[in-house]
């Protein structure tokens, strides 16, 4: 069977995100006051063949934790959907 993922990455609670920081302070710049605690991450999302629902997201968590992301940094989350 055909699934699809998307994985959404984010940078650790505890850690600093430089990039949301920078993209937090040009919101006021620019008369945003109201956003504020940016965070940014990644976005993935890709084809999986699996014999069930099961078995693809554990491929997904698998691909998660091996490569996708960094785990002292890092923090994810996934949905998987039948294709």
């Amino acid at each position: 069977m055909k699934f699809t993922a998307e994985i959404n990455v984010m940078p650790q609670k505890a850690l600093l995100d430089p990039q949301g920081k920078t993209v937090s302070a040009n919101l006021k710049n620019i008369g945003l006051d109201a956003l504020t605690n940016v965070r940014i991450g990644k976005h993935f999302t890709l084809d999986v063949e699996a014999a069930d629902q099961a078995a693809a997201e554990a491929l997904v968590k698998e691909a998660c934790e091996k490569l996708l992301i960094n785990p002292v940094m890092e923090a994810f989350e996934f949905e998987v959907k039948g294709a």
